[in-house]
């Protein structure tokens, strides 16, 4: 197990505290080309709780500047935890789409 500042613990006391992990490119490559479904946010209901950040599986939601959730798209492969946990249920999981682009807010503006 690898730690915050990727050095192995020697012991329990240097565990961390939760689990800790980022998205890296593996051997197949950049996960997020198996995704069905992503997660499109009704920004306007969103109340930024962090909520869908916390419970992502994959740790491919970052908080950006204005506080929003953003995805990964590289690594998020469209499992739905963030939409379930949502409790505004202001994330909805639709078909996969071309039009939409790596780490780009979903559902809000990019400027």
């Amino acid at each position: 197990m690898v730690n915050e500042v990727n050095t192995e613990p020697t012991g329990k006391k240097d565990m961390p505290k939760t689990s800790y992990s980022k998205p890296t490119i593996g051997a197949t490559g950049k996960t997020g080309s198996w995704r069905t479904f992503d997660p499109i946010v009704n920004y306007e209901e969103c109340n930024r709780c962090r909520t869908c950040w916390l419970h992502c599986p994959e740790a491919v939601i970052s908080i950006g500047e204005d506080d929003y959730p953003v995805w990964d798209f590289d690594y998020c492969k469209g499992c739905g935890i963030c939409a379930e946990v949502c409790p505004k249920k202001c994330i909805e999981m639709v078909r996969t789409s071309d039009s939409i682009g790596d780490s780009l807010p979903v559902g809000g503006s990019e400027g």
